[in-house]
């Protein structure tokens, strides 16, 4: 009994101690529940009591480590007009704002025409980097304009405008209105024609659905010789125009080309982390000879993004953001899951950034390549630069059309994952270069003029899809097939295409192992620890890892992303 009541004394005196602590906290306002639990019920207080006391920790030290009178933000003064300008041509370079600056108060005087030269805050953008004509029979969406003064063209001087008509075989009559320099008033001509950039036995040949179409309008001949600086379409001669498109005429300054520019078509990797796969990819690309990769991007991973930053400061590629037309949609995910879905539609879209990439590089480059990151040309015999490889194949092209073809292709062959991993991996090439380690292909190509890849003449070529030129300047496109000892297409997937699925277990029960990569395997190494060592790829002692991941570079790399759906 005496035991109970000294436990009882103990209890109150816990009891009464409580309520003075308490009480003095509220004398001095002090309160240790954040606010922003002020309002959860006593239960709920309970569950939170983890996250209390990690807030009271956190915060009950942080004034040790800063000083509250400093505050960092972007102290950047804000852009002046010449400024603004400057950063938004450099986000939309379709869109002509340096010369609508330089020329708006000029241009909007009253002139004898009757065509007015269009404000930019009239014209109709969609999705960022399209500009819209609607008419009265079919809406266009336009993505690029460009100068075409090529000498194998029969049009003369013409003005190549890059876009998505709905119509299948357009039948409304447009008009081009031409912006020149020191001209307040346009010069006006009727668009020349519609090319269309498709074959109707592909599918998706509908009304209503976006097609992609480039057209000409032909420049008058008082004006050959002066590039427009911009162009609009428009129905009726005129019409105030919703479109202003700047034309785009790429040239070195002393007219000498470099060799080889790659493009590649939007980037769909919004989930996929095929950052290291790229490096490689790039490295290797850039051994063999590719002057500058284009890459035009969807959505892709926050390290895939960090890697193309890095390139581009370099001044080995170019980024260009590119969205889809029309009703089709941009939201990431939903994007994704489109283009997965409705494979036409991804196809028919592919092709603009084909032939934006063509028509920007018509001067600046010998040859224009369109490669998916999992496909490399690949030079075989003692050949090991691109430009060794035109050397010798061009002469011999020569012999049997002296006028030269409109490209050369080169046969497809896999390297399937699977083929590989059969003979485990090479010990002294790190597990994350994909293509080093896979060494094991099919020992038959696919039938010639299937799947091939192509280095395109840009001065003979007019529209271009991912394997062959569609159609060319100065009559039917012809190609040449490049001999396979003299070099191949190596092509990098886990699975075949979808549309050589009988083919495919051939290819997977006959392979035969293939080197020719290996010659290039120090350098490639080289160059890629560097990239992945610069960027933070490999994990330090005491860190959790490049992104928060520790998976990545330790791992087999045997997980494989089809670039080709």
């Amino acid at each position: 009994m005496a035991h109970s009541k000294v436990i009882l004394k103990i209890l109150f005196s816990l009891c009464v101690w409580s309520f003075v602590i308490i009480g003095l906290f509220k004398m001095h306002g002090t309160n240790l529940v954040p606010q922003e639990y002020q309002q959860v019920p006593l239960n709920g207080r309970i569950l939170l009591q983890k996250d209390i006391l990690r807030y009271a920790e956190t915060t009950s030290t942080t004034t040790d480590h800063f000083d509250p009178s400093e505050i960092l933000v972007d102290n950047r003064t804000a852009m002046d007009d010449d400024q603004l300008v400057r950063d938004v041509e450099s986000r939309i370079p379709s869109l002509p704002i340096a010369y609508w600056s330089k020329n708006k108060n000029f241009l909007q005087q009253k002139s004898s025409t009757c065509a007015k030269y269009p404000s930019i805050f009239e014209l109709e953008f969609n999705n960022i980097y399209w500009q819209t004509l609607r008419t009265t029979n079919g809406t266009f969406q336009l993505f690029g304009a460009y100068y075409d003064i090529r000498r194998t063209s029969l049009l003369g001087p013409t003005v190549r405008i890059l876009g998505m008509i709905d119509r299948i075989e357009p039948k409304v009559k447009t008009y081009c209105q031409f912006w020149f320099d020191g001209q307040k008033e346009p010069f006006i001509v009727k668009t020349f024609e519609y090319k269309y950039i498709w074959y109707n036995k592909w599918g998706n040949y509908k009304q209503g659905i976006y097609q992609p179409y480039l057209i000409a309008c032909q420049i008058p001949k008082p004006f050959h010789g002066v590039v427009p600086s911009s162009v609009s379409m428009v129905e009726k001669e005129c019409d105030t125009a919703t479109n202003n498109l700047r034309v785009i005429y790429n040239r070195p300054p002393d007219d000498q080309k470099k060799g080889f520019a790659v493009c590649v078509k939007g980037l769909d990797f919004l989930y996929d982390d095929l950052s290291v796969r790229l490096i490689e990819w790039i490295e290797m690309l850039n051994i063999l000879g590719a002057d500058k990769i284009y890459f035009y991007n969807l959505q892709v991973h926050p390290n895939i993004t960090k890697v193309l930053n890095h390139y581009e400061q370099e001044g080995k590629v170019q980024v260009i953001p590119l969205t889809l037309p029309g009703g089709q949609p941009n939201v990431p995910g939903f994007q994704h899951l489109y283009l997965t879905k409705k494979t036409n539609h991804k196809r028919q879209n592919e092709v603009i950034p084909y032939n934006d990439c063509l028509y920007k590089n018509l001067y600046l480059y010998n040859y224009i390549a369109l490669l998916d990151i999992d496909e490399v040309i690949m030079p075989k015999g003692n050949t090991v630069l691109w430009s060794e490889l035109m050397d010798k194949v061009r002469p011999e092209s020569l012999k049997i059309k002296p006028d030269g073809f409109h490209s050369y292709n080169f046969r497809n062959v896999y390297f399937l994952d699977d083929q590989q991993h059969e003979h485990g991996w090479h010990k002294d090439i790190p597990k994350y270069m994909h293509m080093l380690q896979h060494v094991h292909r099919a020992k038959n190509y696919t039938k010639p003029n299937q799947y091939v890849k192509c280095f395109h003449d840009p001065e003979r070529v007019l529209t271009l899809h991912n394997h062959f030129p569609l159609s060319c300047l100065g009559g039917v496109c012809k190609s040449y097939p490049v001999d396979t000892p003299d070099a191949q297409l190596q092509h990098y997937r886990a699975d075949c295409v979808k549309t050589l699925k009988k083919s495919c277990e051939e290819y997977r029960e006959n392979s035969v192992e293939d080197k020719t990569i290996w010659k290039y395997k120090d350098e490639l190494i080289r160059r890629t620890i560097k990239t992945l060592d610069t960027l933070g790829f490999f994990r330090r002692t005491g860190s959790a890892g490049f992104g928060g991941s520790s998976s990545g570079l330790g791992g087999s790399g045997a997980t494989t992303h089809s670039t080709e759906r």
